[in-house]
């Protein structure tokens, strides 16, 4: 592998789930159903692991970004074009050009961090901007605040959806309910390349919280940096590596408008992502002490910290979608204002649970939280035959969710994956203040500066996105033999 990856990506198992099976789970569709038990064949190499391809002398099958299914196996680790682009030689690259360079924060990856080196999620942020800022880097940000503003759209999309989907007018009444969360990279690829359009028009539009601030960086926080978006280099510190997939989409490319040399070049709203192990990765290699490393002001600008200093989110180490949209739900539709936290009830196992809403003895509100593929796949099959009574699905790729990402900082020496999960979920709220996103008041800024308000054309040209079905080769090929 190319000395530029960098040392996790080089050395690491790039695994997106706590214990993922590394077959490829590309399925041969020419195989009868009572074999597919077999299908589950190595991609490397594909033809001498697959007893039913009789073509033995073929090379071997080369998968592309567009076959992954984003399943932590072999893809992952093997696509060149994603992990040159997006490296820590590529971000200490663009520093030492002495570009402006932005670095976006989420919350997910402070929680490692301070899981790993036993400080708070402040301390971490803290030293964290002072160590940025010690390379060359302009600012760094929180995406806890982008979080609020995709929330807010969620709510504002859900209202529109439930209230469609409950119309007595046959003309505007739809069938766009469960409404499906969209923050997680992995899902949507394994919804685009895998289910088909029929599962689509479910998933929300509003993009992620990593996306959302990429939008608003390069086109608001720009400008108001008098700078153009080519001008600015943008990273964000994620919990996965299929935030990497994420960012290269192409649905997530703009084109220069200004005259001059940049003109017409397309441009990314996030230039490069880092897992929160490659920055531990940075931190090491540039030998840093980061427990006695000074704590540095934070930037304001984008992040969620109070006038006394103290960090501020909603709850919830996936985002918060189901919690926030229920309550947000509840209060505008049914007028009910719930306080203190959720119980959620678990069903077949943790990662699936659900929580109603009754009036009356009738059932107003069905949410679910469903993480990982064996519970995500029960969900679409559900939705498939038009069984499914949720109206809304926080679906994330990853048992335990976006803590307990691929790209997340692995348990100490000694320490179980459970308890490293455990240990993450303690320090994520700790010393952070749990607080409405509609009363952000940077959001509201953003609403009141640049997108009007919640649902707003503006708000759904620059924060909502649209899937595609898309079409995977490798299944034409095997499809052929």
């Amino acid at each position: 592998m190319s000395e530029k990856f960098s040392p996790t990506l080089r050395l690491g198992d790039l695994n997106d789930f706590i214990a993922p099976s590394q077959a490829c789970i590309v399925s041969l569709k020419a195989v009868a159903k009572h074999e597919r038990a077999e299908n589950q064949v190595k991609v490397a190499p594909l033809i001498k692991q697959s007893p039913l391809i009789k073509q033995s002398q073929a090379e071997p099958v080369k998968i592309s970004l567009k076959d992954c299914l984003a399943c932590s196996g072999c893809i992952t680790s093997a696509e060149t074009v994603m992990l040159e682009k997006q490296s820590l030689d590529e971000f200490l690259s663009h520093i030492k050009l002495g570009e402006t360079v932005i670095v976006s924060l989420s919350p997910q990856s402070r929680a490692s961090l301070a899981a790993h080196f036993d400080l708070s999620p402040l301390q971490v942020f803290r030293k964290l901007t002072a160590f940025f800022k010690s390379l060359g880097v302009k600012a760094i940000f929180d995406t806890s605040c982008s979080r609020d503003l995709s929330l807010i759209e969620s709510c504002n999309e859900f209202l529109m959806r439930y209230k469609q989907h409950h119309s007595n007018d046959d003309e505007e009444r739809g069938s766009t309910l469960p409404m499906l969360a969209s923050a997680c990279p992995g899902w949507i690829c394994y919804a685009e390349k895998t289910l088909g359009s029929y599962i689509l028009p479910y998933i929300s539009t509003v993009k992620s919280p990593q996306q959302a601030i990429g939008a608003t960086i390069k086109h608001h926080i720009c400008q108001k940096m008098g700078l153009t978006p080519d001008k600015v280099y943008h990273v964000t510190v994620m919990p996965c590596y299929d935030k990497k997939l994420e960012a290269a989409r192409d649905d997530f490319l703009f084109s220069v408008e200004h005259q001059d040399e940049a003109a017409g070049r397309m441009i990314a709203e996030v230039d490069s992502v880092l897992t929160t192990g490659e920055v531990l990765d940075l931190i090491q290699l540039k030998s840093v002490d980061f427990k006695a490393l000074e704590e540095a002001p934070l930037d304001r600008v984008l992040t969620n910290v109070d006038e006394d200093g103290h960090l501020y989110g909603v709850f919830g180490g996936s985002g918060g979608y189901a919690d926030t949209i229920f309550r947000h739900a509840a209060k505008a539709l049914l007028g009910r204002e719930i306080k203190g936290p959720l119980e959620f009830k678990i069903l077949r196992n943790s990662d699936f649970r659900e929580l109603n809403l009754e009036v009356e003895g009738t059932t107003v509100l069905r949410f679910a939280l469903c993480y990982g593929f064996r519970n995500l796949q029960n969900i679409v099959r559900k939705i498939k035959v038009g069984k499914c009574d949720y109206h809304f699905v926080e679906v994330m790729a990853c048992p335990s969710g976006c803590l307990n990402g691929g790209g997340q900082i692995k348990p100490k020496k000694g320490q179980s994956a459970k308890d490293g999960i455990q240990s993450i979920e303690d320090a994520y709220m700790e010393d952070v203040s749990v607080a409405d996103p509609f009363e952000n008041p940077l959001v509201r800024s953003l609403y009141d500066e640049w997108l009007g308000e919640p649902g707003s054309e503006k708000a759904k040209e620059y924060i909502h996105t649209q899937y595609h079905p898309l079409v995977k080769s490798i299944t034409s090929q095997l499809h052929n033999w």
